[in-house]
């Protein structure tokens, strides 16, 4: 076969022996070179390296070779119309002269981003954990230092540096459940059945990666509402899962009526396998807060048609509107009795990132899964150790918001006086919102019942829909492009979330401060008149 000793080629040990010499006598080694080829030394000056541009291959990653389920991937409230936001802010800071002197990003519910001010108690429990050697500072109240204390001890080495169980830190997930009780009033909540998640959004995707299965007409359908929150159209798309929409009522303050959800589920049953149903409660990007009545319908509904239920539930503490009240989904279910408590399989998720908190950038959450089968926990805990852990700052984080000061702690008198301050402002600017919106020619709002966002619909004449076409653009893309380009507000056009055919809307959050919260909208106010005009 013409190879030497070791599988080598005849005549390579030679060679090697040679090389090996010259290198140790500190020369380059010399050897047989091939006509025309290109032979690299790392001895070769940088100037004296030519790139030949055209010779260079074609690449491996292409958008015709990547993945198509990525690809078919989209994310309106990072989309085109923020990045356009961010070119802007871009040619501001050169100099550019715009009718407007800053971008407002009001495309998205980041709260400290707009200015709130943290919870302190949170802040101090989390730097505490993080560097305690303040654990022996004075300028730290007692029952902060009790928390960081006893969270520090669930971590590997008393460091919140280490990694925990793919589960969560056991101590935060008891506190979970403890808070879950409190919440439902009593109804017992098992930290076995509790998932720390990297935000909210870690635990749903989880959850629909292990229930998305087949191929066909048996490929798993996924409910959603429509208008929905993108990451459950991004996560069915990434999973190729088939999305089955139903449509809430916008003309009944965007409530959930079952008789939607039964005309989607049948209809559906002819090209897939429906098998889970998601709820975003209070809503988002809608901002209705379910009732009771509706959430038993609901869970009715999932128990008859045998439906896995997804409760996402983040805004829980953002209810705003007189006579509605936040309902689980978990107490409500444990309510009805135990022919549907012990049967309906429900996965709830909470967060940081929202209510009175704001945390997003420490990206904390939890999952509690109810009526899991064994067999297919043991798959969950097994698909969440592939990305080890949740950040661990942001488990402390969570431990705090399900764990707050309670009367009689020192720190509870400031803890409640932020909270409150926080939540009231939030129901000042939901009304104001709704309020200034609806005094707008061409532009309705339902009431604001809960979350941070204002989802206003809004008349688009036919020429703007026609120029909208010509610049291929859905016609609330058009108009939301325009809005900022010409006064620096940037919102997430309504097609982004899912709307009915012929209605135009788009989300903004009302997380600004008051002032300029006004300002904006006086802005939005002119621009649509401006508009109308124009296009009528």
């Amino acid at each position: 076969c013409g190879r030497g000793p070791g599988g080598c080629r005849g005549g390579r040990t030679d060679m090697a022996l040679r090389c090996a010499a010259s290198l140790a006598a500190g020369r380059q080694p010399r050897g047989p070179r091939r006509e025309g080829a290109m032979r690299w030394s790392s001895a070769a000056k940088p100037s004296a390296v030519k790139i030949n541009e055209k010779a260079s291959r074609e690449k491996i990653l292409t958008l015709e070779s990547m993945n198509p389920q990525v690809k078919a991937v989209e994310y309106a409230v990072r989309g085109p119309i923020v990045l356009k936001a961010g070119e802007i802010e871009k040619e501001l800071r050169k100099g550019i002269k715009k009718p407007f002197t800053e971008v407002i990003k009001a495309n998205i519910g980041d709260a400290h981003a707009m200015g709130q001010r943290p919870i302190t108690f949170l802040r101090q429990v989390v730097a505490l954990c993080t560097y305690p050697n303040l654990l022996d500072s004075p300028s730290f109240p007692e029952d902060a230092k009790e928390r960081a204390r006893r969270i520090l001890q669930g971590c590997g080495g008393n460091s919140l540096g280490s990694y925990t169980a793919s589960q969560g830190i056991n101590c935060i997930r008891e506190d979970v459940a403890s808070y879950i009780e409190r919440r439902d009033g009593g109804v017992p909540a098992d930290p076995d059945n509790i998932y720390l998640t990297t935000g909210a959004s870690d635990g749903i995707s989880a959850i629909l990666k292990i229930l998305i299965s087949g191929g066909g007409k048996s490929r798993t359908g996924v409910m959603i509402p429509i208008p929905q929150y993108p990451l459950y159209s991004a996560a069915i798309s990434e999973l190729d899962a088939i999305q089955v929409n139903y449509y809430l009522d916008e003309e009944n303050c965007w409530a959930l009526n079952v008789n939607e959800l039964r005309r989607a589920l049948n209809e559906a049953k002819a090209y897939c396998n429906p098998k889970v149903l998601c709820i975003i409660n209070p809503g988002n990007p809608t901002g209705q807060v379910q009732n009771r009545k509706c959430i038993e319908d609901v869970i009715h509904f999932a128990w008859e048609e045998k439906l896995f239920l997804l409760a996402d539930e983040v805004y829980q503490d953002n209810v705003y509107s007189e006579g509605c009240q936040f309902h689980s989904f978990k107490k409500i279910l444990y309510e009805m009795g135990p022919e549907y408590y012990n049967n309906v399989e429900l996965a709830s998720f909470h967060s940081t990132s929202k209510g009175y908190m704001g945390e997003c950038g420490y990206r904390g959450g939890y999952m509690e899964v109810i009526n899991l089968h064994p067999e297919i926990k043991g798959q969950l805990v097994k698909l969440l150790s592939v990305r080890l852990c949740p950040p661990v700052s942001g488990q402390a984080a969570m431990d705090i918001v399900v764990n707050p000061p309670v009367p009689g702690e020192e720190s509870y008198a400031q803890f409640i006086k932020e909270k409150e301050s926080v939540l009231n402002n939030l129901a000042k600017k939901a009304k104001l919102t709704e309020d200034m919106f609806n005094k707008i020619p061409g532009v309705h709002c339902n009431p604001l019942q809960g979350a941070m966002y204002a989802f206003p619909r809004i008349f688009i004449p036919s020429k703007a829909i026609e120029e909208a076409k010509a610049h291929k653009m859905a016609p609330d893309m058009f108009y939301c492009m325009k809005l900022l380009e010409e006064t620096g507000i940037c919102v997430v056009p309504g097609s982004g979330f899912g709307q009915r055919e012929g209605t135009y809307h788009f989300r903004m959050t009302i997380l600004p401060p008051v002032e300029k919260l006004k300002i904006l909208l006086e802005k939005v106010k002119d621009f649509h008149i401006k508009f109308l005009e124009k296009y009528a």
